[in-house]
């Protein structure tokens, strides 16, 4: 092999490590989704039992109003030394009823995720804004000495 074939093998695997090295990495969080499972959820005919044996345990139950279950599946995708971004999400939702039974089902995805954007590094909080010397030096002369007036004994 002369010069030039070797170089231009070393420059495509060069080429071939460095672009694996910038692949996204796919991670699920949550429940993993099998839609199979998900569409064999009946109402009317599935109870919390079959539905807990079917999908497992859900990843949350709710606290207020008609017992319902959720299971929440998140793929995330992120580049090596980048935030992971959320590529897919969705939400099954499993109502019952007062005796157990499945009443409805309900998928959703992103369009009912919300998106919070905090206001800055700093938490808003009522009161006065003190100065570094005021909270230095504000308790100067505020405490008082054991056994000095104003002191309980």
């Amino acid at each position: 092999m002369n010069r030039m074939t070797i170089f231009s093998i070393a420059a495509l695997a060069a080429a071939g490590v460095a672009t694996t090295g910038c692949t996204s990495i796919r991670e699920s969080r949550g429940y993993i989704n099998d839609p199979v499972l998900t569409g064999s959820i009946q109402p009317g005919i599935d109870n919390q039992r079959s539905v807990e044996g079917t999908l497992g345990r859900p990843s949350f139950v709710s606290q207020f109003g008609e017992p319902t279950w959720y299971y929440v599946a998140t793929t995330t995708g992120r580049r090596p030394f980048v935030r992971p971004r959320t590529r897919e999400h969705q939400v099954l939702a499993v109502q019952f009823d007062a005796a157990g039974n499945v009443v409805a089902t309900e998928r959703s995805g992103m369009e009912k995720v919300a998106f919070l954007t905090p206001d800055g590094d700093k938490t808003p909080t009522l009161g006065r804004e003190r100065s570094f010397l005021e909270d230095l030096f504000g308790n100067i002369g505020a405490v008082t000495q054991a056994g000095g007036p104003g002191s309980r004994q």
